[in-house]
């Protein structure tokens, strides 16, 4: 891999406009940016999943000031309304799959109540989806979408990328993997690490009142054992959001997975509650207000 291939013009924001346009690394970008716009559309269309637009705003966050959250909300006064930047339109995805028959998708804004670091930005673009399944549906249809994504970013820029950074294997790698990825339950990560890091296992899982999570260097180290690209799903119920469904299965976790590569977690989904009860039971568990939710229940 090449060092110092990133210019980093936007330090100096006195120049940065004027260099970028002189700087392969951001025509490359451009590149690369439409590439994932334009096959993330083919992907959808041969699958049936429909596009659709909604606005930036929302009175609905899907990460609400609760338990579960990973971030806080971006609150915001337009045109004398309280209303917030949307971190997610995944609620109204979920009302889109009621008038398509496969689901919705979506490339759009998302903005997050938290400074950026090495593994989160506070501004990026979302690339989400709902569809009517369940959980290994979903799955399956990720590794589908980053695989045909690596392909074809390997195919029409793989020699551009190559030359720019020194070496796209990590993108060949998922380009050609076989078969699905790894797949393990919390349960089952957690004794992992366990048996790697009996005395010192808070390093790599964090342990609270009621529910665990696993940390950054937790999701490094798990890697490592299943060749850098593993599922973790059924999460505690209070470590995800109050919409993951429950799994009467394994008590005590929802229907959800997270996947594992590069930094860590690069995508997230999971089934939904689907009646009444259970939402609102949810709801309560998270300490989360129906008040802003009342059309979703």
């Amino acid at each position: 891999m090449k060092q110092n291939y990133i210019p980093n013009t936007w330090k100096d924001l006195e120049t940065h406009y004027i260099k970028a346009l002189d700087s392969d690394w951001y025509r490359l970008l451009l590149k690369l940016e439409n590439l994932l716009s334009v096959e993330t559309m083919k992907f959808y269309e041969k699958k049936g999943i429909s596009a659709i637009h909604l606005p930036v705003t929302t009175g609905s966050i899907s990460s609400p000031m609760g338990r579960g959250s990973d971030s806080t909300p971006v609150k915001i006064n337009l045109e004398g309304v309280q209303t917030y930047l949307a971190d997610s339109m995944q609620f109204l995805l979920e009302y889109g799959c009621r008038l398509t028959e496969k689901g919705v998708y979506y490339i759009m804004p998302s903005f997050r109540g938290e400074k950026a670091d090495e593994r989160h930005l506070c501004q990026f673009y979302h690339s989400e989806a709902e569809i009517k399944g369940n959980l290994k549906d979903v799955m399956n249809l990720i590794e589908q979408y980053i695989k045909y994504l690596s392909k074809q970013v390997v195919k029409k820029l793989g020699t551009e990328i190559g030359a720019m950074i020194g070496d796209i294997s990590h993108i060949e790698k998922i380009a050609n993997y076989k078969g699905h990825f790894p797949t393990l339950t919390f349960d089952q990560a957690e004794k992992e690490l366990k048996k790697h890091h009996p005395n010192d296992i808070e390093k790599f899982i964090e342990y609270n009142d009621g529910w665990r999570n696993i940390t950054h260097k937790g999701e490094q180290e798990i890697m490592k054992y299943h060749d850098g690209i593993v599922w973790i799903k059924n999460y505690d119920i209070l470590t995800v959001p109050f919409y993951q469904k429950f799994d009467q299965r394994i008590k005590g976790t929802t229907k959800n997975a997270d996947l594992l590569m590069g930094i860590g977690e690069t995508v997230g989904c999971g089934e939904r509650h689907d009646n009444y009860e259970e939402i609102i039971e949810s709801l309560k568990i998270h300490n989360v207000s129906e008040d802003e939710y009342k059309w979703y229940i």
